[in-house]
């Protein structure tokens, strides 16, 4: 249950920040719903695939399919609103990178693959759906760019492995995970920290 939860949540956040990024491409009411549903759903369905579950989860419970399309026509019809919540949907962002985290990772736990197997599937469902919307706007994804993403869901999905390895409670677990993925992504983002790139690349 408490997958499902955090599951849902993740989709109407990601589904939103990618329909704000299909309005600011000026897409049409059916690219943002698109573009939402490839942010929300992408990275659970690479996470399934992976896992061998078939058909994905999202394929299989009409509620997987509504939540995102309702967050886009939501973000479609008020966008300008949103659009000036730029903090805010950072935030929202950040938030759905570490909700998605935790449920992947614990999901591959769930099918018993290795730890470090599930370390990298769970940061995989976190930056997957990000990663497609990019490569749909045609930008180079925000995980291969400087910022700290990917880092920061790697960072929660060992957390979630650790702990169901310890046998620590389920729950606290996941709340603190998706807390450290925020964290991690918040400050990075205050604190302008980037991951280094190769130097001389301008002359």
């Amino acid at each position: 249950m408490l997958l499902i939860v955090l599951e849902l949540i993740g989709l109407a956040v990601f589904a939103a920040s990618g329909a704000l990024a299909a309005v600011r491409a000026r897409l049409d009411v059916f690219g943002v719903v698109v573009l939402g549903l490839t942010t929300a759903l992408g990275g659970g369905i690479i996470r399934d695939v992976l896992l061998g579950i078939h058909p994905p989860t999202s394929l299989r419970d009409w509620t997987y399919l509504v939540v995102p399309v309702a967050a886009a026509l939501g973000v479609f019809g008020f966008h300008p609103q949103v659009a000036r919540l730029r903090r805010a949907v950072l935030l929202a962002d950040a938030v759905g990178l570490g909700l998605f985290t935790v449920s992947g990772t614990a999901t591959a736990l769930a099918t018993g693959v290795p730890a470090y197997t599930a370390c990298l599937i769970g940061m995989t469902a976190g930056i997957g759906g990000g990663a497609m919307r990019d490569l749909l706007l045609r930008e180079i994804p925000l995980v291969l760019r400087r910022e700290i993403y990917a880092l920061a869901s790697l960072a929660g999905a060992v957390v979630v492995v650790v702990g169901a390895k310890v046998g620590w409670p389920a729950a606290p677990v996941a709340v603190v995970s998706a807390a450290i993925v925020v964290a991690i992504r918040v400050l990075a983002l205050w604190k302008q920290w980037n991951a280094p790139v190769a130097r001389g690349l301008d002359r």
